[in-house]
C-alpha cells in the first residue's frame, strides 16, 4: 500500500495560484492596463485573441494591447473558472468562460462571450502564462448552448 499523497492532498498540485492568475488577467485587461497584463505571461508567453491575432512574447502582448486600449474604449470582462488541471506540478490548464460588458452598459453582450484557456507555467516559484487563448462561444447552431452560457455568465455580475 502506498502512502503517497493524492493529488488533492498534494500541496504541489494546489490551483490557488494558477486561479489567481486567471483573475490578474481578467483585472489588468478591465483596467486597461497593457503591461500588467503583459507582465503575468512567460518570456515568451503568447496570447491568442478572439479575432485570431496571435500576439508573442511579453513586448509584443504589451504593445498590441496598448494599441488595443489606445484605439477604442474596451468591455469588461466578466469570468467564470470552471477548471483546473495539471499536466505536472509546474504546468497547469485554466479552462474558464467570458463574457463582456460593453462601455457604458450593464449587461453581457452574448456576441462577445468567450470559452478561455490559460496554460500556465511555473518557473522559479512564480507561476506566468505561457499560452492564453480567447475563443468566441458561438455555438453555431446550437442557441440553447449559447443562452445557457450567457445565463451562466450573467450570473457573475
Amino acid at each position: 500500500m502506498s502512502s503517497k499523497p493524492s493529488r488533492a492532498q498534494d500541496p504541489r498540485y494546489d490551483e490557488t495560484e494558477v486561479r489567481a492568475l486567471y483573475r490578474q488577467i481578467l483585472s489588468a485587461w478591465n483596467r486597461r492596463n497593457a503591461d500588467a497584463m503583459a507582465e503575468l505571461f512567460d518570456v515568451d508567453g503568447v496570447a491568442i485573441g478572439f479575432d485570431g491575432s496571435e500576439l508573442e512574447g511579453r513586448e509584443g502582448i504589451a504593445a498590441a494591447h496598448r494599441k488595443i486600449f489606445e484605439d477604442h474604449p474596451t468591455g469588461a470582462f466578466v469570468g467564470k473558472m470552471r477548471t483546473v488541471r495539471f499536466l505536472c506540478p509546474e504546468v497547469g490548464v485554466l479552462n474558464a468562460v467570458a463574457g463582456m460588458v460593453p462601455p457604458g452598459q450593464a449587461d453581457i453582450d452574448p456576441r462577445l462571450n468567450a470559452v478561455q484557456t490559460v496554460v500556465a507555467v511555473k518557473r522559479d516559484n512564480q507561476w506566468r502564462v505561457a499560452l492564453f487563448q480567447n475563443t468566441p462561444a458561438q455555438y453555431h447552431g446550437r442557441p440553447e448552448q449559447a443562452g445557457l452560457l450567457n445565463d451562466e455568465l450573467r450570473k457573475q455580475l
